[in-house]
């Protein structure tokens, strides 16, 4: 079922992937085709624009006063010609525009073989829309017109005034469809690197994110898994020492048994006064520590360390110590702290002594270990992974928990030292800064 759910997240994701692609290819191809468009358009309008500025007005005046194929026709008819061969346009002609609806041509632009089929006042075929904003004195820009006659394309107008600003007329120009998809053509096929590019990008985005997501998710399932250890590893010594205090009483309560069977009620007394010392030792395995994780992880060591015969003392500030993760802490202090117990019991019961310090201050968290034991004289290479002071034992793997230490205290940029003294105590001390 699992496996199901995975192939499935997998297909959708690659679904996603290839429609995400292909919606930006596409939305960059249209804009791309778009701002072509508007491009052209713009450059056709500006030559307009730069036309109707440079039309002989007093001829075009002359013309319009006596509107015929006259000698002043074809003055202005060769001015637009020769414009219309410069641009390349598809026709470059003048309108009349004297009501919002319809415009009229008044001189075509074109050479005289072609010019007989046009006659003055002609009606134009740019739409209304158009025409309304001519008539009101500015310049237009259609969108792709279909023609009959003329097939597709697109007309730009720009107003003819004279020296007082009148509007005598407007200079047309219609370019053809097929020179837009040319040039559009061109664009695109000079751009197409651009759309490939762009495709791999979001391959490469998504492809990261689904990488990174998998990484992610290992590294969670790693640190769980060694949680897990970590936790189970304290269960576990938990159960053998209690297993350990059950099974001492179960002798205790026999021999209880026996001596009051033989009458032996003093006896009986002074052993039942004895065993009083061991149950307030399992009282005071109580902690009040606001931190939940440690309160375990501290009562779990204080009985460990009681199985030992080792002397285990705390001193705990009531702080939260949530700038450091949970799992985190446990390593560091549980290792820590197992080194000191491995030190310990290598003394005499008398002499053994554990002392546990985890403060918090304004600044940064102080987590101190002193153990009686032997002292430790090569300070420089505790830190190394597989390095040990402790005889090897087989199929125990050694020099892992000051290493594990180590790593995590420089994760959070912190500084940890081990130092020995001459009366054989020895101190861990970890600083964990809180920015």
């Amino acid at each position: 079922m699992k496996n199901r759910k995975i192939k499935l997240i997998i297909v959708l994701s690659t679904a996603l992937l290839v429609l995400f692609t292909s919606l930006n290819v596409l939305t960059s191809y249209m804009k791309m085709k778009k701002t072509v468009e508007e491009s052209i358009a713009n450059q056709s309008l500006g030559a307009a624009k730069s036309i109707a500025s440079k039309i002989d007005i007093d001829t075009y005046k002359k013309f319009l006063n006596n509107p015929m194929k006259n000698d002043y026709y074809w003055e202005i008819t060769d001015y637009l010609v020769d414009a219309r061969e410069k641009l390349g346009a598809l026709y470059v002609y003048t309108l009349e525009v004297d009501n919002p609806e319809v415009s009229k041509v008044m001189i075509s632009g074109l050479p005289n073989a072609l010019e007989e089929n046009y006659s003055i006042g002609a009606f134009c075929t740019v739409p209304k829309e158009q025409v309304k904003r001519a008539y009101e004195g500015e310049t237009y820009v259609t969108g792709v017109i279909e023609d009959a006659d003329l097939g597709f394309y697109v007309s730009v107008g720009a107003p003819i005034m004279d020296e007082s600003g009148k509007v005598l007329g407007y200079i047309g120009i219609d370019i053809s469809a097929n020179t837009l998809n040319d040039i559009k053509g061109k664009v695109l096929k000079n751009n197409i690197l651009l759309f490939f590019y762009n495709g791999i990008f979001i391959f490469v985005v998504i492809g990261s994110f689904l990488l990174m997501q998998r990484w992610y998710q290992k590294e969670v399932a790693k640190e769980v898994g060694y949680t897990e250890d970590t936790y189970q590893a304290e269960i576990r010594t938990l159960i053998t020492s209690i297993s350990s205090l059950r099974h001492d009483f179960t002798n205790h309560i026999q021999v209880l048994h026996g001596l009051l069977q033989l009458g032996e009620s003093d006896q009986a007394q002074q052993y039942l006064s004895s065993l009083s010392k061991e149950v307030h030792a399992i009282e005071s395995l109580k902690l009040n520590i606001e931190h939940p994780g440690l309160s375990i992880l501290l009562q779990t060591k204080k009985l460990a360390a009681q199985n030992y015969n080792i002397d285990m003392d705390f001193t705990i500030s009531q702080d939260s110590f949530d700038k450091i993760k949970t799992t985190d802490l446990i390593k560091i202090l549980s290792n820590l702290i197992d080194n000191a117990i491995d030190a310990t019991v290598e003394l005499p019961e008398e002499k053994r002594k554990i002392l546990i310090s985890c403060k918090a201050d304004d600044v940064k968290y102080i987590f101190e270990i002193t153990n009686t034991g032997p002292k430790i004289i090569e300070n420089e290479q505790i830190f190394k992974q597989g390095y040990s002071t402790k005889k090897a034992e087989r199929g125990k793997i050694r020099g892992q928990g000051l290493f594990i230490v180590k790593e995590i205290v420089n994760k959070y940029n912190g500084e940890i030292s081990i130092e020995s003294t001459t009366e054989l105590e020895t101190t861990a001390i970890v600083e964990i800064p809180l920015k």
